[in-house]
């Protein structure tokens, strides 16, 4: 293979050669969904006909057809309906039916996007959209201003159109998603860069995490915490008094928090989270969940040691169950393990933060939302 052809093959890396790999199936975000129900809905409007299936141009080339689940034919407006596919991956808006009604505005009037029913309206900044706009991201704004123009050319019109998007079930489905965290209120988000949805990780899960340090950071907030579940948030909540748009869903993505804050700081970052998840950040996991990292119990019986416990102990560690085990052993022998777990977890953390102006600490619960382990703030 020549070098262009390994340079070509390189620059092919990332989530479509990981999925390639895999062999997962590859979907649909909603805003191609979109542009091809809006694509269809322009068509039928100006020639009377749908087109079925519609084809649409996604940002990198790729020139995939939708089959239309809804057409309806007005005097001055068309709606078109698609059905999103996500394929392997575990979206929430998987199967969901996204319509857009497309009218006649006057002549000038552009392109002007609405919210109907199931679709999100923004009402906080920090967001790539300004505060009252419906949710509809800049590049599906974009994809779908390129289509309705390319049809008004075909017809030699221009394209002064009303799009108004909607999700059938969008308002209960997004209850699934952080929309509300975010201050996207009434439905869905109509999202996506690529227009394809890439089912190798949980990428929807770690975008939101960006906009909610985003979010934070526009509502003037210097203390955020990445939290790996609801009781961790609790806790966070009790002990500093932080706000909702403070607090940061990490779930297992705890690279995905502490690269985003080293790019876009905030003054304190608190992580908090399971003694076990955190234990993986302490032995200088990134990634938390099971399938990808598991607890060190021979790391554990180091900081142990540490801590002051006999050889004896920290054997008992090591061989221990779970990490909530090593930590009950440790606690009887008045080894402050839950300590040391969260002071080396900070530690983790300000080595990925990289000298970003950002002071943190660490606190581990138990299941309860006990505090079993907390760090110094550095």
């Amino acid at each position: 293979m020549s070098e262009a052809a390994k340079a070509g093959e390189s620059a092919k890396g990332g989530r479509s050669a990981q999925l390639k790999h895999t062999g997962l199936r590859p979907g649909w975000t909603t805003g191609a969904c979109a542009t091809a129900a809006t694509t269809a809905a322009y068509t039928a409007l100006l020639t009377g006909d749908f087109p079925d299936p519609v084809t649409i141009t996604l940002p990198k080339g790729q020139t995939p057809a939708f089959a239309l689940a809804a057409e309806e034919l007005g005097a001055s407006h068309a709606m078109a309906g698609v059905v999103k596919d996500a394929g392997d991956d575990p979206d929430v808006t998987h199967g969901a039916l996204v319509r857009s009604t497309v009218r006649r505005l006057h002549a000038g009037a552009g392109v002007v996007f609405k919210a109907g029913p199931g679709v999100g309206t923004v009402t906080r900044p920090g967001l790539p959209l300004d505060v009252g706009e419906p949710a509809v991201n800049p590049v599906p704004r974009q994809m779908m201003r390129d289509h309705v123009t390319e049809v008004a050319a075909r017809a030699g019109t221009t394209p002064d159109v009303e799009i108004t998007l909607s999700v059938d079930h969008g308002e209960e489905i997004a209850r699934s998603t952080w929309n509300p965290r975010l201050g996207i209120l009434g439905g869905l988000s109509i999202l996506g860069t690529t227009g394809i949805v890439v089912p190798y990780s949980c990428s929807a899960w770690i975008d939101s995490i960006r906009r909610g340090v985003d979010v934070a950071r526009a509502a003037g907030r210097t203390h955020v915490a990445g939290c790996t579940g609801s009781t961790s948030e609790k806790t966070v909540v009790a002990e500093y008094g932080l706000p909702e748009d403070a607090l940061l869903d990490m779930g297992d993505f705890a690279g995905a928090v502490l690269k985003y804050v080293r790019r876009h700081p905030v003054d304190r970052l608190t992580v908090c989270g399971g003694f076990a998840k955190l234990s993986k950040l302490a032995a200088g996991h990134l990634d938390l969940h099971s399938a990808r990292s598991q607890v060190d119990k021979a790391f554990l019986a180091r900081l142990a040691r540490r801590g002051g416990a006999s050889e004896e102990l920290a054997a008992q560690v090591a061989d221990a169950n779970t990490g909530l085990a090593a930590l009950q052993l440790c606690a009887a022998a008045g080894v402050p393990l839950g300590d040391l777990v969260a002071e080396t977890a900070r530690d983790e953390a300000l080595g990925v933060l990289r000298g970003a102006p950002v002071v943190v600490d660490v606190i581990c619960i138990d299941r309860a939302g006990t505090v079993v382990g907390r760090s110094a703030l550095k």
